[in-house]
């Protein structure tokens, strides 16, 4: 496998190309760093976006859904689909408007996407998804029941191509522009987990685990 992924006309950077990035390093941590992808396909002739959980194994990504949810559905029946993660890391503030941005990291994923059926690797996809969101939290829960799992949609997808686009640094203005009395610089803005509120029916006694207190104030 090479280190990076092939670039063709579906998935190359077309503006600000010198933003693009197509190693595998950079789309894996991206989509490591993510919580929710936004998965787009066509139905009957029209373009659907729906947002989905997700988690990563190798170059296999798992969707989450519920088995008979109309999604689940859609992108079953599709042939080729294609998925946008987007971390937002800050407002760019030029000396004009044009100039204005935003600092991100982001990737987009074209790919094949199939029903995942089998029970074992069904059961596979469920741990990626709820470790990706949760670290460490999977083995200190029950097991899921038989029903619970049937009753879990779950979609793979191959990532067949794939690129990251990253955005970052202080504004770039026009030469004559920097002359201008005006602030400029970014605004950085931040995705965090906050602390821990406790269910109100708690056991007596029941803290949260050093897996579970890890969780907090973590930065995507």
């Amino acid at each position: 496998m090479t280190a990076e992924y092939p670039v063709s006309t579906l998935n190359e950077v077309r503006q600000l190309r010198e933003k693009g990035r197509y190693d595998r390093e950079s789309v894996h941590r991206i989509l490591d760093a993510g919580f929710a992808a936004q998965v787009a396909f066509v139905e009957d002739g029209n373009p659907v976006v729906v947002p989905m959980i997700y988690g990563r194994d190798g170059e296999t990504l798992y969707l989450h859904g519920a088995r008979k949810a109309r999604v689940i559905r859609m992108v079953e029946g599709s042939e080729r689909i294609c998925l946008n993660v987007t971390l937002l890391d800050g407002i760019v503030l030029a000396r004009s408007a044009f100039n204005s941005s935003m600092n991100y990291r982001s990737v987009t994923v074209f790919g094949s996407p199939r029903l995942v059926e089998g029970p074992a690797e069904k059961l596979h996809a469920m741990k990626i998804i709820s470790e990706h969101l949760m670290p460490g939290r999977w083995d200190e829960l029950r097991a899921p029941h038989d029903n619970e799992v049937k009753m879990t949609g779950v979609i793979a997808v191959s990532i067949d191509s794939a690129s990251a686009k990253v955005s970052e640094g202080m504004p770039v203005d026009e030469p004559d522009d920097y002359a201008i009395p005006v602030w400029a610089g970014i605004l950085p803005l931040t995705s965090q987990l906050q602390g821990l509120q406790d269910d109100d029916r708690l056991l007596p006694g029941v803290t949260a685990s050093a897996a579970v207190r890890a969780l907090q104030s973590r930065i995507l």
